[in-house]
């Protein structure tokens, strides 16, 4: 028997349904580990002409990719998994997306409920374990709920603020043949209201009676489309504006009201406009993204928040004016309040802001010692890829410097973990965000402490003939832990290791590797790996040494510039 008559045999059952609602949800790609109890499932999928099936070598990989996939696109990223450790292998990956407000639906393999309600093999209670890191966890009972919870997972996860669903399908519930008669249930998406009005005057009340006002966009002006209406705002308004690490690029860096991101580890020169200002608009911040004690440490900020969804309570994040609706429309109509007025006693500050940025950057293209200084990196980084271009940046040293000196232009081109702030997501989380953006260059920035966490998945991009593009940044230690531990208790323990060859390991999966021997090797090496349609991976030595110095540098700085 042929496998296209075998498959026509295969009947139409729960595993065969739970496909067919994915497919009505527009998943286009599932990522995970199969297991003995989601076989059917997985030949499910193996069968859909819709969905593909991308094999990772670890789950926590699949659980990244599809977070970096729902992040990139706002469709909820699929991860699959077997029961027990498979399934607990995608907590991290469904907490990381969860802190960063991103859509994801994890489903996994449970035991059947013959054996549920005692000691057995490879069960645990796994929708008790997924319950504090979702905004929904859930175990489908029967085949006929399966439409109704698919509906409802991915409902959960898309609407905001986005965040991950669990779902568990018991083996029994796999092998069901009973769903021939079921269908999908149709899609519906939860629509952002308009401003309130009466919000919008409150608002623009207090901002007349404003001296220094200063923006600051996060997340939700980033997942929200708000860059066009951000723009036109601040400008209008001819207000300094500054971004979260995840709203990086909301504002282009080269826009004349931008004044770099807000988050680094201490004082930097993007804080100088938040310490003179008496009123922040904050547009799409969350306060997972960092504390706002950062940008109101004594509480006496007047704070109008802008948001699809209401905030947080925090004692230095007293809103006195929230404004609840689509963001873009909200920026809109408070402009048109406010009618051209306008603040201009800021613009001397912003321009010095900006200019000291770009002196780093400038000063870092040209440093030509080796180890290579991060601010060359950075500089070879950027020139190396497009505006519209997409890197990813793990966690570790690199992210503070990233987040700080990269140029970004567009909202979701520098995407970093800075809820649960987790290490090795990039690697995998790369592969995710080429098959979203084909035509896109895509780069993998980790340091070594992250990279072996999970190269394995360079198999899975030369398997899938995936291009993916990694620059690891190598200094053979755990760099942000020692420079933190170097700050706070003047000396560093137990954060250094050794790494393999990494030419030779990455020759040993299929792919390039390439090792930086000189300053000016970076660039065009680059270059010619985000050329390739292949697997690249690229060691580059780099000399933190002057992490201690940035610290003190930006200590000394006067707050007037």
């Amino acid at each position: 028997m042929s496998d296209a008559e075998d498959r026509k045999q295969t009947p139409d059952g729960a595993a065969e349904l739970l496909v067919r609602c994915l497919e009505n949800e527009g998943v286009e790609v599932v990522f995970g580990v199969p297991g003995e109890e989601n076989i059917r499932f997985t030949n499910a999928l193996a069968r859909s002409e819709k969905i593909r099936y991308v094999l990772t070598r670890h789950e926590q990989a699949a659980s990244f990719m599809a977070e970096m996939h729902g992040r990139l696109t706002g469709a909820a990223g699929v991860m699959s998994a077997t029961l027990g450790p498979g399934a607990i292998n995608l907590m991290l990956g469904v907490a990381d997306a969860m802190t960063n407000s991103t859509p994801v639906v994890a489903i996994t393999a449970q035991v059947g409920k013959e054996r549920n309600y005692k000691e057995s093999h490879q069960f645990v209670d796994l929708v008790s374990m997924f319950a504090p890191v979702t905004k929904w966890s859930a175990e489908v009972p029967a085949t006929r709920a399966i439409p109704e919870m698919v509906r409802r997972a991915f409902k959960t996860a898309e609407s905001e603020r986005p965040g991950a669903v669990y779902l568990a399908v018991p083996e029994d519930v796999d092998e069901a043949t009973d769903g021939s008669d079921l269908r999908p249930l149709r899609r519906n998406v939860v629509q952002p209201e308009a401003p309130s009005p009466k919000q919008i005057k409150r608002a623009g009340e207090l901002l007349r009676e404003a001296r220094r006002p200063v923006i600051l966009a996060g997340h939700g002006a980033a997942r929200g489309g708000a860059e066009e209406a951000l723009a036109a705002f601040a400008t209008a308004l001819d207000v300094s504006t500054a971004t979260t690490f995840h709203g990086k690029g909301v504002l282009p860096d080269d826009h004349p009201c931008a004044t770099g991101t807000f988050g680094f580890m201490r004082r930097d020169y993007t804080n100088f406009g938040f310490e003179e200002a008496d009123v922040v608009i904050a547009v799409g911040y969350e306060l997972q993204e960092f504390d706002p004690s950062r940008i109101n440490p004594d509480g006496d900020k007047k704070i109008i928040h802008i948001h699809r969804v209401p905030a947080e309570v925090d004692d230095s994040y007293s809103v006195d004016v929230g404004i609840i609706g689509d963001i873009s429309a909200s920026l809109d109509a408070l402009a048109t309040e406010l009618d051209g007025l306008r603040w201009t006693i800021d613009d001397e500050d912003t321009t010095a802001t900006r200019t000291l940025l770009a002196k780093e950057l400038e000063q870092g293209a040209a440093d030509e010692r080796y180890p290579l200084a991060p601010q060359r990196v950075i500089a070879d980084t950027r020139a190396a890829l497009g505006r519209d271009d997409i890197v990813l940046v793990d966690t570790g040293a690199l992210k503070m410097w990233m987040a700080r000196l990269y140029p970004t232009y567009a909202p979701n081109t520098c995407l970093i973990s800075n809820g649960l702030s987790t290490m090795g997501f990039s690697l995998p989380g790369a592969l995710a965000v080429q098959l979203a953006r084909p035509q896109t260059k895509v780069l993998a920035a980790v340091g070594d402490g992250s990279f072996l966490m999970h190269s394995q998945e360079i198999e899975t991009a030369v398997r899938e003939n995936i291009p993916l593009t990694v620059l690891i940044w190598e200094d053979n230690g755990y760099g942000l832990i020692k420079w933190k531990m170097d700050l706070e208790v003047g000396e560093h323990s137990n954060t250094d290791f050794g790494n393999p060859d990494i030419v030779q390991y990455a020759r040993s999966f299929g792919a390039k590797g390439y090792h930086i021997e000189s300053a000016g090797d970076l660039l065009p090496t680059l270059r010619e790996a985000l050329a390739d349609p292949g697997v690249s991976i690229i060691n580059c030595p780099v000399d933190y040494a002057g992490n201690m110095n940035l610290i003190e540098h930006l200590g000394h700085l006067d707050s007037a510039l």
